[in-house]
């Protein structure tokens, strides 16, 4: 099983901003993503559906090694 870790950006700034997230919902989407797609400056994105989040998707982006997580956030524009 991979080991997952999360960037001091992530720790102290995405979950200030959105309290309700949970990490096991990135790991969640990370080990099975319905979708993903490199990004610039060699971090990945990953999208999931949350249950949790009334169904919505989930993006996630790791840095290069795919398993940093970086940001995440509800994808109000994610179409599957």
């Amino acid at each position: 099983m991979k080991e997952y870790k999360f960037t001091p950006y992530f720790e102290n700034e995405v979950l200030r901003k959105r309290p309700y997230l949970k990490k096991q919902w990135c790991v969640k989407v990370l080990e099975n993503p319905e979708k993903q797609e490199l990004q610039e400056r060699n971090r990945y994105r990953f999208w999931g559906k949350i249950d949790e989040l009334e169904g919505r998707y989930l993006r996630v982006v790791t840095l290069a090694d795919k398993t940093t997580i970086h940001n995440a956030f509800p994808d109000r524009g994610f179409k599957p």
